[in-house]
C-alpha cells in the first residue's frame, strides 16, 4: 500500500466499509480505484470518502456493511474453580505451558514483571499495535506496528523501554485481563493468574473513527472499536498461532450491544467458523447489561395488534441509536409520542428506506431505518438513531402484520455509549447478551461471586433472541484481585474478569490435550463439552439455565471426570 492508502486507514474522512467476497476477487473489481485492505478469505475493507457515510447509507449499502462498533465489557478465585486443587495431583499440574493466549483489547503493559520469565525475559510472543504508524507492518496487514519478541526484551533491558517499543495500555483493561487469565504467581501479594506458563500474543487496537461514534450517536469520549479493526486483530493472533504451531486461546472481553443476537453477524459468523478449528478455543465475556434496564422484549397479539414501548430518556443525553429486530416472516413497523405529545403517525414499511423524522415542539430529530430484510439475520430491523433527544417518557408503538402472536425485540447501546438514565420502562434482564457473546460455537462466560456463589447482578443473561443456550459457564467475577498499571494490584469486577479466567483454564485443557497429546484435536467445541461435564450445580436448580448456563466452572471436576470415566 502506499503512505496515501494508509492514511486513509486512519484518516477520520475515510469511511469503512465490510466487503463480503468469499474468495472471489471479481466482486472487488469495482473498487479498483479504492483502497482495499483484505481481511481474509472471507472480509475485506474498503476506505472511501467519508462523504459517502451519509444520513441514508443504511438503505443504500445495507447494515452489514457498516462496521459496529465494541466496548470494554468491565472496568480467592483459583480455589474456586479447583485450580489449586488439579494442581496437587501428580501429571496434572498445569499451567498452560505450550499454549498461546491471544488478547486483541487495550493493549498491555509489558513492563509489568508479572508478564515476565524468571530470568527477566519476556512472555509476550508479539504485539501489534494497530494505532502506531510504521512500516514495520505485520504480514499480508497494512497498518499498525509489529513488536517482536526480540525487541521487547531490548526494551526490558532499557532505561528506557517505551523509546524501543513504545506501545503502551493507557486504559488498563487488557493488562487486566491478561494478568487473571495468565499473569505469573505474586503469593505475597495474593495474586495467581489461572494459567501462568502461557504465553501471549497481543493485539492493542486503535480508537473507532469519529464519523463512525457521530453515525451511532456515541459520546465523543466514548472508549469505542470498531468491528473491522477488531476482526484484523483476531485474525492476526490465528494466523500467528498457526505460523507457530502452537493452540491458542482467544480471549474476547469487547463486544457490542449492535446487532442481532442472534450469532449470524459478521464477526460471530466468522468466528464460529474459526474456532471449530483444533487448537483453536475462543471464549466471549456475556457484557454487564442484565441490570441496566437497555433491552425490551415485545409480543403483539391478534387482539390488539400492537404493544406499546415506554422509554425513560435521561438528562443531558446528547444522542443515541436504538434497535428493533423483528421475528420473520412478520412485518412491523411504528409510530411515536414524544414527552410534549407530538405524535408521529404509524411510519409506512417500504423495502429498505431511512426517513428523518422532526418535531415541532421538540428538538429532537430521529432518522428511521427499514430493512425490511437484513442481510444476515434475515430478519427486520428498524434503527432509529436519536439527535437531542428531549428528556422524560417516549412511546413507541409497535405494530405486527402476519402470524400472531408476534415476538420483536430492542436493544439500547451498552454501557458507556449512553447514560444511566436512559432506559425501558418495562424491560426485559433476560436476552441481554451482548452480541457477539450470541456466537454459536465460542464459549460464551458469565460472572459470579465466589464468596457466596451468587450471580453477579449486572450479568448479561441468556438465552439469544433465537433461543440458543447462552450462556455456557460461570467463572469468578466479583472482587478478582487484577493487576493495575502503577505495577500493583487492584479489586474488579464484571465479565472481563470472568472471561479472562475461563481463557485460563482453557489453557489448562490445551496443554493437557494437545502439548501433552492426550487429545490431539481439542477444539473449542471440546473444551466447551469439557467445562460442562465437569460444571457444579445447585441443587433444586434446573440446568441449563438462563442465568448460570451449564453452571460454575471447576477444572477439577473435569479431570475428575476423565480420570474416573463417570
Amino acid at each position: 500500500m502506499t503512505s496515501e492508502d494508509i492514511n486513509k486507514i486512519y484518516s477520520n474522512d475515510y469511511a469503512d466499509f465490510f466487503i463480503n467476497y468469499s474468495g472471489d476477487l471479481s466482486v472487488l473489481e469495482q473498487y479498483r480505484n479504492d483502497t482495499v485492505n483484505i481481511i481474509n478469505f472471507f472480509f475485506a475493507i474498503v476506505h472511501l470518502p467519508v462523504s459517502q457515510m451519509s444520513e441514508d447509507v443504511i438503505s443504500k449499502r445495507g447494515y452489514a456493511a457498516i462496521p459496529s462498533l465494541f466496548g470494554l465489557d468491565s472496568e480467592t478465585s483459583l480455589e474456586a474453580s479447583g485450580i489449586l486443587r488439579i494442581r496437587r495431583i501428580p501429571n496434572f499440574d498445569l499451567k498452560g505451558e505450550g499454549v498461546l493466549i491471544g488478547i486483541a483489547d487495550t493493549g498491555i503493559d509489558y513492563t509489568n514483571p508479572i508478564f515476565q520469565f524468571a530470568d527477566k525475559t519476556t512472555k509476550i510472543s508479539s504485539i501489534w499495535d494497530q494505532t502506531i504508524i510504521s512500516d514495520k507492518t505485520p504480514k499480508n496487514i497494512s497498518y499498525g506496528t509489529e513488536y517482536t519478541r526480540e525487541q521487547i526484551n531490548e526494551a526490558l533491558k532499557s532505561d528506557n523501554p517505551f523509546d524501543i517499543v513504545p506501545s503502551k495500555d493507557e486504559i488498563g483493561h487488557g493488562t487486566m485481563v491478561a494478568g487473571i487469565a495468565a499473569g505469573n504467581e505474586v503469593p505475597e501479594s495474593g495474586f495467581y493468574g489461572v494459567a501462568p506458563d502461557s504465553e501471549f500474543i497481543i493485539v492493542k487496537l486503535k480508537p473507532a473513527k469519529p464519523y463512525l461514534k457521530q453515525f451511532f450517536r456515541l459520546p465523543e469520549n466514548a472508549i469505542a472499536y470498531q468491528e473491522n479493526d477488531l476482526i484484523f486483530g483476531l485474525q492476526y493472533l490465528l494466523s500467528y498461532a498457526a505460523k507457530v504451531n502452537k493452540p491458542i486461546v482467544l480471549c474476547i472481553a469487547i463486544d457490542t450491544s449492535q446487532y442481532a443476537h442472534d450469532g449470524r453477524g459478521t464477526t460471530s459468523s466468522w468466528l464460529s467458523l474459526e474456532a471449530s478449528m483444533p487448537g483453536i478455543a475462543a471464549l466471549i465475556a456475556v457484557g454487564n447489561e442484565g441490570n441496566a434496564r437497555r433491552h425490551y422484549s415485545g409480543l403483539i397479539k391478534e387482539d390488539l395488534k400492537y404493544d406499546t414501548v415506554e422509554l425513560n430518556i435521561g438528562s443531558n443525553e446528547s444522542g443515541f441509536s436504538m434497535e428493533l429486530w423483528g421475528t420473520s416472516p412478520n412485518i412491523y413497523s411504528i409510530d411515536i409520542t414524544s414527552p410534549s405529545g407530538e405524535y408521529i403517525s404509524r411510519i409506512d414499511i417500504r423495502l429498505d428506506e431511512t426517513r428523518e423524522i422532526s418535531f415541532v415542539f421538540e428538538p429532537t430529530i430521529i432518522y428511521v431505518d427499514y430493512q425490511m430484510i437484513e442481510s444476515q439475520s434475515s430478519d427486520q430491523l428498524i434503527l432509529l438513531r436519536f439527535s437531542q433527544p428531549t428528556q422524560g417518557v417516549w412511546k413507541f408503538k409497535v405494530y405486527g402484520k402476519g402470524i400472531y402472536p408476534m415476538n420483536f425485540n430492542i436493544w439500547l447501546p451498552m454501557n458507556y455509549f449512553i447514560g444511566p438514565d436512559t432506559f425501558f420502562i418495562r424491560s426485559d434482564p433476560y436476552t441481554t447478551l451482548l452480541s457477539l457473546s450470541c456466537a454459536d460455537i465460542p464459549i460464551t462466560v458469565t460472572a459470579y461471586n465466589t464468596a457466596d456463589d451468587s450471580l453477579f447482578i449486572d450479568s448479561g443473561k441468556g438465552y439469544t433472541r433465537t433461543n440458543i443456550i447462552k450462556p455456557d459457564i460461570a467463572a469468578p467475577g466479583v472482587n478478582i484481585l487484577s493487576p493495575s498499571l502503577n505495577h500493583g494490584f487492584i479489586q474488579v469486577t464484571g465479565t472481563s474478569t470472568a472471561v479472562a479466567h475461563a481463557a485460563g483454564v482453557a489453557a489448562m485443557l490445551f496443554e493437557w490435550g494437545i502439548v501433552k497429546g492426550n487429545y490431539p484435536k481439542m477444539s473449542t467445541q471440546d473444551i466447551k463439552i469439557f467445562m460442562i461435564r465437569g460444571a457444579r450445580r445447585n441443587v433444586g436448580v434446573t440446568y441449563p439455565n438462563r442465568d448460570w448456563g451449564y453452571g460454575i466452572l471447576d477444572v477439577f471436576n473435569v479431570f475428575d471426570r476423565i480420570r474416573s470415566g463417570k
